[in-house]
């Protein structure tokens, strides 16, 4: 089967294509990506060479480019997107941009040349907020709270609403927080394990309480591999690590692991509309296609603390300009972005 990866550069993208052509092979892969600041053809340096491999730089907003690149293809798996809820907040625009009108023009490329599956990645956000001992399964309504999770929500819509108008063979999949090797530094775990690492204040949003369920990424890769083999056109299908964990319990576990002092942790102003608690139930993931989650959570932050502290090639490689702005904008100056930002929504007098 030859597939079309969307976004194949980046964390979970890479971590898909290496588990599927590590070994001998029964897939052909063409890994689509614009290679912006999160995505990195490093993260492939293994399989670079494979003979079912091939990189093809470009933008899903590009229809021709598209189209040029999916010819021949029997499916696709689509990562891309504009996955930070901080940078959607702040700047909207490129959220909605490719993650709304870029999964718009594939679905319209993808019937053009008659795709036989499509595999909608896209994230536990969706559901929005969860009550303390609530559970979103696959019927449970959207309640998006940020731009990002909103144009999620909306991208997974557009797909049911090909599947039902024109009979495509879409299916989506929502996973909750992902975790492990090759994951950008600016998300939660990876941000806190190399500041950890590095002696660095560990930023905890508000009072740190906000709970979410960790998937360590092989577990997602090899759910998403279950749906793009026998998941049902039309369904959804929740990828949960059924283990949910608040911030602030995971950055002192993380601390203890590595033999640093809780001084380190730093308290930061809350972003706006932050959810307190994203939960999956994953019942139909085992009822109907086997999987379950297999890393334990103790097992998978050791091992992902151990793989970024053996890589600091690769973090020296990631941590250039686009992520010192990031960072210098969403910590070290974040009460006057913050400030910035209230400032500009409000109506002139």
């Amino acid at each position: 089967m030859k597939l079309f990866v969307t976004g194949g550069a980046g964390f979970i993208g890479s971590n898909f294509i290496r588990s599927l052509l590590q070994n001998p092979s029964q897939y052909e892969v063409v890994n689509f990506d614009k290679l912006t600041y999160a995505g990195n053809l490093a993260n492939l340096h293994s399989i670079a060479g494979n003979k079912n491999y091939t990189f093809v730089k470009g933008d899903i907003c590009d229809p021709v480019r598209v189209e040029e690149a999916m010819a021949g293809c029997d499916a696709v798996v689509h990562f891309a997107a504009e996955s930070h809820v901080d940078r959607s907040i702040y700047e909207p625009a490129p959220v909605i941009q490719t993650n709304v009108t870029g999964t718009f023009i594939l679905l319209q490329i993808a019937r053009k040349v008659a795709i036989k599956r499509f595999v909608h990645v896209s994230t536990d956000e969706v559901y929005g907020d969860m009550e303390p001992t609530q559970f979103a399964d696959e019927s449970t309504p959207l309640r998006p709270s940020s731009p990002y999770s909103a144009s999620k929500a909306s991208s997974d819509l557009l797909v049911l609403s090909y599947v039902r108008t024109f009979g495509f063979p879409g299916m989506i999949t929502r996973a909750s927080n992902n975790y492990g090797p090759f994951q950008f530094p600016e998300k939660f775990l990876p941000l806190l394990i190399t500041n950890t690492i590095d002696g660095k204040p560990l930023p905890i949003y508000g009072d740190g309480m906000q709970q979410r369920d960790w998937l360590h990424v092989v577990d997602h890769c090899r759910g998403i591999q279950a749906v793009l083999e026998k998941g049902r056109f039309g369904e959804v299908y929740n990828i949960g690590g059924l283990d949910v964990v608040d911030n602030l319990t995971m950055a002192k576990r993380l601390i203890h692991i590595l033999g640093k002092s809780e001084s380190l942790l730093t308290y930061v102003k809350d972003r706006p509309g932050h959810d307190r608690r994203y939960a999956l139930t994953c019942d139909k993931m085992e009822r109907e296609l086997g999987w379950q989650p297999s890393v334990a959570l103790e097992d998978g932050l050791r091992e992902t603390i151990k793989w970024y502290s053996d890589n600091s090639e690769w973090m020296a490689g990631v941590r250039g300009g686009d992520y010192r702005s990031y960072y210098e904008k969403y910590y070290t100056n974040r009460d006057s972005s913050l400030h910035a930002l209230a400032e500009s929504g409000k109506r002139p007098a």
